[in-house]
């Protein structure tokens, strides 16, 4: 039988709240973080809104020397990393330095850095770039700088799915504590707000130009870009202290060849082999995290492999992303966060924005914070370019 790992704490940055509580607390209140971009110049740009973190001062968080030799969301991941740590109770250093791993899901990468330093390369030349530049960018940077900080060298690893990697790099800790590590610290984070970055994301014609990220509805036209995400302690049940926040239950993914991703067929499948993993079927699942592009063809497709596997309308589905925008790497991760806490505190969250469904007839879309009992959730992500991944959690 597969391991069912407890996630015994969970850090969150994220556009509407800095920390657990305050996270939680805004998506109760459904109080979105999209705002009108100030990393960049917004008029220059055609998206012009997205999820932005205000407020977070890296040196708050991240020791000053690191701080200036890594990239915001590196920035990001070792903030989230503390407060999940904190969470949990966990202190590393009373472990076997062996004892403990890293893995996260990385998407961009250190955009924001690398565009400083290109800039000084091509302003003042090859004497002005930093040598940080050679690992600040690079997408094992964040799992590489935990590691370092709170000396786990354990079996380390970086996962690169786009928006799936957060459940990927989560599948992979279960792997990890299932080989014999008790101790993983996972999950993901993204910052790709900057000029170089949001231009990367332009590229693939499918963020909204209108300025509203509103998945399921009849004006769905593309998603919002954000920053952020969200690190969780994932340990050995046999050497967890107390319930933490549920185990990770089931998982799956599956792959969707060009041209286009989250094809109803392989996403159903993906669902299917995730509820088979966790031992359970459609009636077990409680709550369904959605993926929720918010473009109308992968919208249409995921609307029709949930049809397919819980029957029209029948098993409540929520997307609080639409508070925060799609943060990429730390999309998935935030969203599993925010799954568990619902399990803790049993109320499934809302999605906001909604005014116009465009699935009423086959859709039991949560648009208000719903009270009522969870045992399980499924959350579902999909991939730029045909990564899918569903999770289950359950509260044992």
């Amino acid at each position: 039988m597969t391991i069912r790992p407890v996630v015994t704490g969970i850090g969150i940055v994220a556009p509407n709240g800095i920390g657990t509580a305050a996270y939680w607390d805004a998506i109760l209140a459904s109080r979105s973080g999209i705002r009108r971009l100030t990393r960049v110049d917004a008029d220059r740009y055609p998206v012009q809104f997205g999820g932005e973190i205000d407020g977070f001062v890296a040196e708050d968080h991240v020791p000053g020397r690191i701080v200036v030799q890594t990239d915001r969301w590196t920035h990001f991941g070792l903030a989230a990393t503390a407060m999940a740590l904190a969470d949990a109770g966990t202190d590393p250093a009373a472990f076997d330095e062996y004892d403990m791993a890293v893995v996260t899901a990385s998407s961009s990468g250190g955009t924001e850095f690398g565009q400083r330093e290109i800039e000084r390369l091509w302003n003042t030349g090859p004497r002005a770039v930093g040598a940080y530049q050679s690992i600040a960018w690079f997408y094992a940077a964040t799992t590489g700088q935990v590691s370092i900080l709170h000396g786990m060298r354990g079996p380390c690893r970086v996962i690169a799915t786009e928006q799936a990697g957060g459940l990927d790099a989560v599948a992979e800790a279960r792997r990890v504590i299932g080989r014999g590590t008790p101790m993983v610290v996972a999950g993901g984070t993204d910052a790709s707000l900057c000029p170089y970055g949001l231009v990367a994301q332009t590229a693939n014609g499918q963020l909204s130009r209108a300025g509203a990220y509103v998945p399921f509805d009849r004006r769905a036209r593309g998603y919002l870009p954000g920053e952020g995400g969200a690190m969780m302690i994932i340990q050995d049940p046999g050497q967890a202290h107390g319930p933490g926040y549920g185990v990770i239950a089931g998982y799956a993914a599956t792959f969707d060849p060009p041209p286009c991703s989250g094809r109803p067929r392989n996403l159903r499948r993906c669902v299917e082999l995730a509820l088979d993993d966790a031992g359970i079927g459609p009636d077990d699942v409680d709550a369904v995290f959605a993926d929720a592009h918010g473009t109308v063809d992968a919208d249409r497709a995921e609307i029709e492999a949930l049809s397919e596997v819980f029957g029209p309308s029948g098993v409540p589905v929520t997307a609080p992303k639409t508070m925060t925008g799609r943060l990429y790497a730390g999309g998935a991760a935030l969203d599993l966060a925010t799954a568990l806490l619902a399990l803790r505190h049993q109320v499934i969250p809302p999605t906001v924005g909604i005014r116009h469904p465009a699935y009423h007839d086959r859709l039991d879309l949560v648009g208000s914070p719903r009270k009522t009992a969870l045992d399980t959730a499924l959350v579902l992500a999909r991939g730029y370019g045909g990564f899918n991944a569903a999770t289950v959690v359950a509260t044992s």
